[in-house]
């Protein structure tokens, strides 16, 4: 990828995490996140015709690794712009229902397409120059009728497939938490036991709101489908802290004219120099 690609990249992340930070109303969040998504994704297109593939490993990357990241982003938004838009109103039961009737959609396209998903969770890559080149579509390889609509000069008959992947783990993702907070329970993991001592977090609040940051963007919570308030409050309550305005606190971070990651260099530093001498500090 690109240093211009992969800077594109973070700043739609950026945007999108400040979008699901600000704004609490689902439909109108989705909206906002479509339209920024789409911008991007112009960018992304112009980005690659002025780069010029130049050989068949630099379209297959492209397509199969890179540009599914953005339209993943866009297929998750629309698909939960759909959803929020057209939930029936009702109890508890028929809300349920609904639910899990997505849910059903998806496991329906997983069995239409479980070839692919199998050719594509374990890494293989023999029939990369078919699905990511450009002008190889073969009508018996299960094209999404999607593809017949699509700029051929910018798309390959499978990495909408891609994407629709990683955005299908996302929303999966979406409606089981839908769903649990309805039963009023939280997932917990069967073997995992409350601590005796309660961990309260004596670093400064900015230090915890640069790691807060670093975990949202990386995505490391709930394969990335965390909001990143239902984090800081998770934050707030395991670790006995108020984060107050964290995402004014954020953009002071940004503004430092120097060390933007103070806390993570620090960690790292230190970290290393534990590695280096791990005989004194197992």
């Amino acid at each position: 990828m690109s240093s211009k690609i992969n800077q594109l990249l973070t700043d739609l992340n950026e945007q999108l995490n400040f979008t699901d930070l600000e704004i609490d109303d689902p439909i109108k969040r989705c909206e906002s996140a479509i339209d920024i998504i789409l911008k991007s994704l112009q960018k992304l297109k112009v980005l690659f015709e002025k780069e010029k593939i130049k050989s068949s490993e630099q379209e297959i990357n492209f397509f199969k690794n890179i540009k599914p990241k953005f339209t993943s982003k866009l297929i998750y938004y629309n698909t939960i712009f759909k959803i929020e838009t057209k939930k029936p109103h009702g109890g508890e039961r028929i809300l349920k229902k609904y639910l899990n009737n997505e849910l059903d959609k998806l496991k329906r396209y997983f069995d239409n397409n479980l070839d692919f998903y199998k050719y594509y969770r374990t890494g293989s890559n023999y029939l990369d120059h078919k699905y990511f080149i450009r002008g190889k579509s073969d009508v018996k390889l299960a094209l999404d009728s999607f593809y017949f609509e699509v700029d051929h000069t910018f798309s390959t008959s499978h990495d909408f497939k891609v994407a629709k992947i990683m955005a299908h783990d996302l929303i999966q993702v979406y409606l089981e938490d839908k769903l649990l907070i309805m039963e009023n329970r939280e997932p917990k993991e069967k073997s995992q036991v409350n601590p005796k001592v309660k961990q309260n977090w004596t670093g400064s609040k900015v230090a915890l709101i640069e790691l807060l940051y670093a975990l949202h963007t990386e995505g490391v919570f709930n394969n990335g489908a965390s909001d990143l308030k239902d984090i800081a409050a998770y934050f707030e309550n395991v670790f006995n802290i108020d984060l107050g305005q964290y995402h004014r606190a954020f953009l002071e971070i940004r503004m430092r004219k120097s060390d933007q990651t103070k806390f993570l260099n620090t960690l790292k530093e230190r970290l290393v120099k534990r590695m280096e001498n791990t005989d004194d500090m197992l």
